[in-house]
């Protein structure tokens, strides 16, 4: 590996400078942001469940949210499952409806990082930045790719919420030439699906989770921002730098760059170098401590509460075969 690393230039001394020099008062702030994220997707959660459960203890919807990422980060996607899993079995509701909590809020995280990109993209050549050969594509196809995705998602929505069971059947039928288990897989997540979107018919839901789809957002936006006042080579970062980056970090999480993979530290490092010029080695600790602040930070928090309530680990690796779906 680090052959392959000095192949491509990479200095392992400039990499460690790079943390030389950072203000630690900033990470620890975007740190401390990047915690109260998980409060905003418990409090956007009560309001996904409001159908089935119209006082939800924020607690338990904040100690699952906390232990089903933290276990994301050990177990990766098979971890997707436990914090739909552990509410469902707090709230003592439908594990489906939980599901169907979870497939609504993807979409609407979805859309919120799309009108991101969006922003980016239109701001990209006003900011005077030079897009790299590896990113070039993204600014000629990117806008139409992501318009594509957008009315899919936003058709999904207003069928579902309008014509939730006519439109489960139609898509069904479609889909009758697949399997017979592959068929009953996604009967029973679309069914999850409509059962999930039964309450959003008010106008009071689609505004409440809209705005605490803005706030969590906002609230990223800002612990990234915090982030970067903290490194030398980033410090410089006006907001309006800090959206453009997230949002083609979004983009670029959702569909994966061609010829670079996945991972938010392989975008993150892409769009440091490829954007805004930086080196590769000052990029790769910007991108790392970024992995550590979004992802890992809610590991120790997540790992007390479990304990808390009587988890092993070896429980929550076996909440995917106790489901099915």
């Amino acid at each position: 590996m680090a052959q392959r690393w000095r192949e491509l230039g990479f200095e392992w001394e400039e990499f460690r400078d790079t943390f030389r020099y950072v203000r630690w008062g900033w990470v620890v702030s975007a740190a401390a942001v990047a915690l109260i994220t998980y409060l905003g997707r418990a409090l956007r959660w009560r309001v996904l469940i409001r159908g089935v459960k119209p006082n939800a203890s924020l607690w338990n919807l904040t100690t699952a949210t906390a232990i089903g990422f933290t276990a994301l980060v050990f177990f990766g996607r098979a971890g997707e499952i436990v914090r739909p899993y552990l509410i469902a079995a707090k709230e003592k509701v439908p594990f489906s409806s939980q599901i169907a909590a979870w497939m609504l809020e993807r979409i609407y995280d979805l859309l919120t990082a799309l009108l991101l990109f969006g922003f980016a993209l239109s701001r990209v050549q006003s900011a005077g930045l030079s897009v790299g050969p590896n990113l070039s594509w993204v600014l000629e196809i990117g806008g139409t790719l992501a318009g594509i995705v957008a009315v899919i998602a936003l058709t999904l929505l207003i069928l579902f919420s309008r014509y939730a069971q006519t439109t489960e059947r139609r898509l069904l039928e479609a889909l009758s030439f697949l399997s017979p288990e592959r068929l009953a897989s996604i009967t029973r997540i679309t069914s999850a699906f409509r059962q999930g979107m039964e309450s959003s018919g008010s106008r009071g839901f689609v505004y409440l989770v809209s705005f605490y789809s803005v706030l969590e957002w906002a609230l990223i936006v800002t612990s990234y921002s915090c982030l970067f006042k903290a490194f030398p080579a980033t410090s410089s970062f006006n907001l309006t730098d800090v959206i453009i980056f997230v949002g083609f970090v979004a983009f670029g999480s959702v569909i994966q760059l061609p010829g670079v993979g996945g991972g938010v530290q392989v975008v993150s490092v892409l769009i440091l170098t490829e954007l805004y010029t930086i080196g590769l080695e000052a990029a790769s600790g910007v991108a790392l401590m970024l992995w550590l602040i979004t992802f890992v930070v809610i590991v120790p928090v997540g790992v007390l509460l479990a304990f808390h309530d009587g988890l092993t680990w070896h429980k929550l690796r076996g909440i995917k075969e106790d489901v099915s779906l």
